[in-house]
């Protein structure tokens, strides 16, 4: 299996990616049998004005646009919230619960099965009390 990562927050941010390039580039990976890790998630701006659940609909929505249910079958959506990379802040279980909720949400324009299906993973930074056992 070859994987690539399409929209990463760095990319976004040093290189202008755009949502659009994004879906552009997820179509290309899509057709060339790739299983594209595409990348979402918002800045501190945004979280703290409360648009979390608006940036990620909009990343998925436009980077989803025109592709099929089946189609997206090897796709993986990373929730990289941008805020929490390299900064010493952390997402709650409860804010990545949320957001995993608002990206399975958006992935819906696939249709109900393959948005359950749909993985998505975590980006961002961690620390050892977000252990799950």
């Amino acid at each position: 299996m070859l994987a690539c990562i399409i929209g990463h927050s760095e990319r976004r941010q040093l290189f202008g990616e755009t949502d659009d390039s994004v879906n552009r580039k997820l179509k290309a990976a899509l057709t060339a049998g790739l299983h594209p890790i595409v990348c979402v998630g918002e800045v501190l701006a945004e979280r703290e004005a409360g648009l979390t659940e608006d940036v990620l609909r909009r990343q998925c929505g436009i980077a989803f646009r025109e592709i099929g249910g089946n189609t997206a079958a090897p796709l993986i959506v990373a929730y990289e919230p941008v805020w929490a990379i390299g900064t010493g802040k952390v997402a709650t279980r409860k804010w990545l619960r949320g957001s995993s909720r608002d990206s399975r949400e958006a992935a819906k324009a696939f249709g109900d099965a393959p948005a359950q299906k749909m993985r998505i993973l975590y980006g961002g930074s961690v620390k050892r009390t977000m252990r799950t056992h």
